[in-house]
């Protein structure tokens, strides 16, 4: 097990700091909390219009993870500290709310890679996917009492 460096730590920190810029800020309020799509035709509705907030904010949220998740696959920070959630429970999050609309994402919109860096360090490690079983609980406690609410 290697361990994490100094330039681990800086990278995480910078990503934490990244998270709390204003517009990411309304990004990560709206896909995590205001967005929850049942069926790829409730997200093409969303975010399908250009220039909107919600194209706007869901590609800056997704692209944010993507990035954050290639540096741990690719080595640029220690996978181990990356997998932590105080850093990447967010991460976690949005894999495994959307993980039920993957595959005709990336089939309709040509994305075979679509959340590909997520998902490999979320299904690569039994923690992650220890992990994973616990958001999708999460989630699932989070939508009956939506519904309860409706």
């Amino acid at each position: 097990m290697a361990k994490a460096t100094q330039q681990d730590a800086e990278i995480v920190l910078k990503l934490y700091d990244l998270r709390r810029e204003a517009e990411m800020r309304k990004a990560r309020n709206w896909v995590g909390g205001e967005f929850w799509p049942d069926t790829y035709d409730d997200l093409l509705k969303e975010i399908s219009q250009m220039g909107s907030d919600h194209n706007r904010w869901w590609r800056q949220v997704i692209s944010f993870w993507e990035m954050a998740a290639a540096l741990a696959v690719h080595g640029s920070v220690d996978q181990e500290l990356f997998l932590e959630p105080s850093v990447s429970g967010e991460m976690f999050f949005f894999y495994t709310k959307f993980k039920h609309l993957l595959p005709e994402i990336r089939e309709k919109m040509g994305a075979p890679e679509f959340l590909a860096n997520s998902e490999k360090l979320i299904t690569g490690t039994d923690t992650g996917r220890q992990r994973a079983k616990v958001f999708e609980q999460r989630i699932a406690m989070m939508k009956q009492r939506m519904k309860a609410k409706a």
